[in-house]
């Protein structure tokens, strides 16, 4: 019944952002009479969708089992509380997966219900469910976004050729999985020499939409360009989101060129130290922003910064079975180096096979 309540959960993956992918079953005399799952930020809960079908289907709630992978909301936000809605239906046990991650509501839950008479339940599949909001577990506990840096490179690690040539260095099947990586995230970053090397759209596209009335959250997008170099006419200015993409700048960016880029996107002033944006600070501001999930595609030097920085979580390197060489070729990752003990280490690791190319999917950790 959990595994099924997971399954439901992970239909609305991309959509729910800034809250996380729940899916809840309710059971009574072990058949399952209603399903529910969280759709997208600003709609009902999981639980009280379980609860709705079941009701459509001419169920009765009373004294049923609901299986959820999340513990029930407490609180009343966008919507009730899931908790009065339990008690309303008369649900006589509750079964949840992963507790709240937010330390200011972790069992709160749990303790409402067993003092109504609910039996309560739980940590079955935590780690499973955890995991599939795992970015939004990060973001709820530290006020950080996720970040996974990604890059498509060659063998030798080149991300375009020395002359520039950069389309395409992986298959279809690889790029397909990066697109499936942006739709997954809030927003997605990459640094002024990208934009000003390939002119990229930062869209969403080569996928299909779970569904055809989807109105999730478009993605952000985000450039690192401290002397406010984003050319006016770039495609990430001028599209139907270009008023929405945001450029970061520093304190002392020149000043005619923030007036011209303002009238176009927003613009976000951040901090510098010694020469390199305060990148934790810029990362807590977007974290106030709800950006739960950060996709960083680079270039190489924005690659490095985060790497360096160690405010990376998690890195997809797609490889293809190419060698290009050259010294000035722009690389996956360049920056200024770290030490070959330096404690950058990666776990969780997975290889997958992608047509002819590779990729590497890793979560870091700090020795």
């Amino acid at each position: 019944m959990m595994r099924e309540a997971l399954r439901l959960a992970k239909r609305s993956k991309g959509e729910t952002s800034p809250n996380p992918m729940v899916g809840a079953v309710l059971v009574s005399r072990g058949k399952i009479i209603g399903r529910g799952w969280h759709r997208r930020a600003g709609l009902e809960h999981a639980e009280i969708n379980a609860i709705s079908n079941a009701h459509r289907l001419g169920h009765s709630t009373r004294n049923a089992t609901m299986y959820v992978t999340l513990e029930p909301c407490s609180t009343t936000g966008l919507t009730p509380p899931c908790t009065k809605a339990i008690l309303d239906a008369g649900i006589g046990r509750v079964v949840f997966s992963a507790t709240d991650p937010n330390p200011k509501h972790a069992g709160a839950a749990s303790r409402l219900l067993k003092r109504k008479g609910v039996k309560v339940d739980h940590s079955l599949l935590s780690d499973k469910s955890s995991e599939l909001n795992f970015a939004f577990n990060h973001w709820i506990t530290t006020g950080m976004p996720f970040v996974t840096v990604k890059a498509a490179m060659t063998l030798d690690g080149k991300i375009a050729s020395v002359t520039g040539e950069s389309k395409w260095i992986t298959g279809p099947l690889a790029r397909r999985e990066g697109m499936k990586l942006r739709h997954e995230g809030d927003a997605i970053l990459v640094g002024v020499k990208t934009i000003l090397s390939d002119d990229p759209s930062l869209t969403l596209r080569d996928i299909l939409r779970p569904k055809p009335e989807w109105r999730g959250p478009d993605l952000r997008r985000i450039v690192l360009d401290p002397r406010a170099r984003t050319p006016l006419d770039a495609k990430v200015l001028n599209d139907r989101l270009g008023s929405k993409t945001t450029v970061i700048v520093s304190p002392d960016a020149p000043t005619k060129r923030l007036a011209k880029l303002q009238e176009k996107c927003i613009v976000m002033i951040c901090p510098v130290y010694k020469s390199k944006f305060n990148l934790k600070s810029l990362l807590k501001k977007l974290g106030k922003q709800n950006v739960t999930n950060l996709l960083v595609e680079g270039g190489g030097e924005t690659n490095a910064a985060f790497i360096e920085s160690g405010l990376v979580n998690r890195i997809t390197f797609f490889y293809a079975p190419k060698i290009l060489g050259g010294r000035e070729a722009r690389t996956g990752v360049a920056g200024e180096g770290l030490p070959l003990n330096s404690g950058f280490l990666l776990k969780k690791i997975r290889w997958r096979n992608l047509g002819s190319d590779l990729m590497l999917t890793a979560r870091v950790t700090r020795a």
